[in-house]
């Protein structure tokens, strides 16, 4: 079943590209905008991450903090990360199941890959709430982020 705002978001606990864990709780109090997106070092991945990475100090004005989630394994995220200079967590979901309980999961994939993260944006407020939700069935398309950033907007001003 598809997630929807006003749910609770699922707890996850992944390493990320430096191979530390980092825990969806790990950022309690603070707003969390979560991107799933199938590959590293595609086209519309990087533009994406970029795009995000230039971004950030409008996402850290509004006292959130940005997490990406692909399927890569650490390794392969280390070396994106560092190569296109991101400046927020990569954590990899290599046995696919936070992207599966985000319900961002492709079964089925290019070149007979088998289980690739959907592209899907979530926004979930300081208490662990989704206030946003956006799966995406193309790669090709990128989330709204216009309704993102409204998104943070809103529980800023909230608060």
């Amino acid at each position: 079943m598809a997630l929807k705002a006003g749910d609770k978001a699922p707890s996850f606990k992944l390493f990320n590209s430096e191979k530390k864990e980092v825990a969806l709780e790990d950022f309690k109090g603070k707003n969390v905008v979560l991107l799933f997106y199938p590959q590293a070092f595609t086209s519309v991945c990087t533009a994406e991450l970029c795009s995000t990475r230039d971004d950030i100090a409008f996402y850290q004005e509004l006292n959130a903090e940005v997490l990406a989630i692909s399927v890569d394994s650490v390794f392969t995220l280390e070396k994106f990360k560092a190569e296109q200079k991101l400046n927020f967590h990569l954590l990899s979901d290599f046995n696919k199941e936070v992207s599966r309980a985000y319900d961002s999961l492709y079964e089925d994939w290019i070149l007979n890959m088998k289980g690739v993260s959907k592209r899907a944006a979530f926004v979930i407020d300081e208490e662990g709430i989704i206030r946003y939700a956006e799966v995406l069935d193309n790669p090709g398309n990128l989330p709204n982020f216009g309704a993102v950033k409204e998104s943070l907007n809103s529980l800023s001003q909230a608060a």
